[in-house]
């Protein structure tokens, strides 16, 4: 059933809306847990679907199956690892924008229940999508000047964060939904703050000469 938006006034506030709230809070944790690692939210989703512990949104029941969870385990295995090379990380990091907002915005739908279709998935687009970007971008940068700094020497730290930041993040998003919500506002802030410094050092110095 859908449910209006306006029902959402914490002053009337019932449990089929509040179920809602916690639905968006739920996919937009694991869509902020998909910019750290694409496929990692997607494993743990799969496995609390079959384990009878989350709701997947209309359409998205192939999550909750056998072959998706194997396929999920063989996915995120292969990109932790491939994580952990030298210099390939940096490559995955150029390619890995694009899919982290896809990933962000599909596991965020798939979660989020009680609107209707365009609602969703306008909501799972924009805040999922969104949320996964800034996160990946962050992470890509921090990645890139671990790379200038240290000859890529301490990038395995980095990507280690990134793996545990992912199974934390998503893990806690299923868990206590609203914990994890509070989680990604924090993550989102740290990882546009750095990118605004980034930025701010990319910018060209006006060169002075002679008049």
């Amino acid at each position: 059933m859908d449910i209006d938006l306006s029902t959402l006034n914490p002053d009337t506030l019932n449990p089929e809306a509040l179920g809602i709230l916690l639905s968006i809070s739920l996919g937009l944790g694991l869509a902020a847990a998909s910019g750290f690692r694409i496929f990692v939210p997607m494993l743990l989703v799969s496995g609390a679907s079959l384990s009878g512990h989350l709701e997947l949104s209309s359409g998205f029941a192939w999550i909750g199956t056998y072959p998706a969870l194997i396929a999920f385990g063989i996915a995120t295995a292969l990109e932790v690892g491939a994580y952990f090379i030298p210099w390939v990380d940096n490559f995955l990091d150029s390619i890995g924008a694009p899919a982290a907002a896809i990933a962000g915005t599909v596991v965020a739908a798939s979660t989020i229940v009680g609107l209707d279709p365009m609602m969703k998935w306008t909501l799972a687009a924009i805040a999922g999508g969104g949320a996964a970007g800034v996160v990946h971008s962050g992470m890509a940068m921090i990645r890139g000047g671990s790379s200038m700094t240290t000859g890529g020497l301490a990038n395995p730290l980095v990507s280690t964060v990134e793996a545990g930041g992912s199974f934390v993040l998503a893990f806690l998003a299923i868990v206590v939904p609203f914990a994890g919500l509070l989680a990604v506002v924090l993550v989102a802030y740290v990882c546009s703050r750095l990118l605004r410094r980034w930025r701010r050092r990319s910018e060209p110095v006006g060169h002075l000469g002679p008049a």
